[in-house]
């Protein structure tokens, strides 16, 4: 339950760097079928028509369905920010979108951002709003500038990257973190002590990367474009680690990103 009162999904398909086109159409509608009901994509991504024609092309109704979407820099602003929504409203073609994000904290245009993305959830053209790659520091300054709260901040975690700070001021807060990148991008997922972990659990690492997330709380959104990988994913649903084990995992931090570090955007 998000903290205006929508429900959402607490794992589901990302489509980052899938093409657009059949791969990424297939790809949500696999997805869709192994039982996901959260699909994020972004404007940045080019493939937000594909993501639509998948969603389509699933057979489920789309109110079972909780589809996310965000606002690249290049649209950042007020006005911008505007035509930026109907802009990725249009390609999705799937009515209201249920989450969309200000993707980065673009400095001088984040809090003009933030003021337009309000506007449309008053307007009903998305049901929730809020932010991907906000550190605590830009949390507290858009906190303190709007009585909107955002429902979600999306950003990089995994146990490579625990982000402890940044999780319990969400949680303080009210706001849901979820996690992109949680597999790392397979850059980790040989790591000894995760595959060993995994044997004695008779489950894959990236099954109990995904399973650690959940268990601290967090939206998981794998990237996938492999109908066998998308299908293996979901087997994070149903086990669990012991307290022993997740400790193990939180100790594997070391602050690996596979992406650029928003710390550094003032």
């Amino acid at each position: 339950m998000l903290n205006d009162g929508a429900r959402m999904p607490v794992f589901g398909l990302g489509v980052w760097q899938a093409p657009q086109g059949r791969a990424t159409r297939e790809a949500v509608t696999c997805a869709i079928g192994a039982g996901y009901r959260l699909i994020d994509t972004a404007a940045l991504y080019q493939n937000e028509a594909s993501v639509g024609e998948g969603v389509r092309a699933s057979g489920v109704a789309r109110e079972e369905l909780f589809v996310t979407t965000k606002l690249w820099n290049d649209d950042q602003g007020f006005d911008a920010a505007l035509r930026g929504f109907e802009r990725s409203r249009r390609l999705l073609n799937l009515g209201a979108v249920d989450l969309y994000l200000v993707h980065w904290p673009v400095r001088g245009l984040r809090l003009e951002s933030w003021r337009a993305l309000g506007k449309l959830q008053r307007e009903g053209a998305c049901r929730s709003i809020g932010v991907s790659n906000f550190t605590v520091a830009h949390l507290d300054e858009l906190i303190g500038s709007s009585d909107l709260v955002p429902a979600v901040n999306q950003v990089e975690f995994s146990p490579f990257l625990y982000q402890r700070e940044l999780l319990e001021y969400c949680r303080d807060h009210g706001i849901q973190l979820e996690a992109y990148a949680p597999l790392t991008r397979g850059r980790k997922l040989d790591h000894p002590a995760l595959v060993r972990l995994a044997r004695t659990l008779g489950r894959s690492p990236a099954q109990v990367v995904l399973r650690w997330g959940l268990q601290h709380g967090v939206v998981e959104i794998p990237k996938s474009v492999h109908p066998e990988r998308i299908r293996e994913n979901a087997g994070c649903l149903d086990f669990q680690l012991s307290p022993g084990q997740l400790a193990a995992l939180d100790a594997l931090h070391e602050g690996f990103r596979t992406t650029w570090d928003p710390s550094e955007m003032p």
